[in-house]
């Protein structure tokens, strides 16, 4: 398992509770796919499930590079005291987010 910085930035844990929301964030999108994969395999076989491991694979990197920009934050507030962050796991999420509203309109259009 590996270590998260070994000083804190703000004694209220900002950087933390963010980055425990963009874990809880991208599971739920992951999850959310999956999910939409069970209603939709039926109607719309391969494409269906293309659809969802995408979404569910975008969700999953969206919360990997999460856990990246919480160490780059964190070491850069403590060093320079300046915010770098990525919007990368941001674009990931909503990509995510658009697929999974893909598979509700197969749903919606096929059911």
């Amino acid at each position: 398992m590996s270590e998260g910085p070994r000083s804190i930035f703000d004694s209220g844990l900002q950087p933390e509770r963010t980055l425990l929301a963009w874990r809880r964030t991208c599971l739920a999108f992951a999850t959310a796919n999956l999910i939409a994969l069970r209603f939709t395999i039926e109607l719309a076989g391969a494409v269906a499930v293309m659809i969802a491991l995408a979404g569910t694979a975008l969700a999953l990197a969206a919360y990997a590079l999460a856990a990246v920009g919480y160490r780059r934050t964190t070491a850069s507030l403590i060093r320079d005291g300046v915010l770098d962050r990525s919007a990368l796991p941001l674009l990931l999420a909503t990509a995510s987010t658009l697929l999974l509203g893909v598979a509700a309109g197969i749903f919606l259009v096929l059911d």
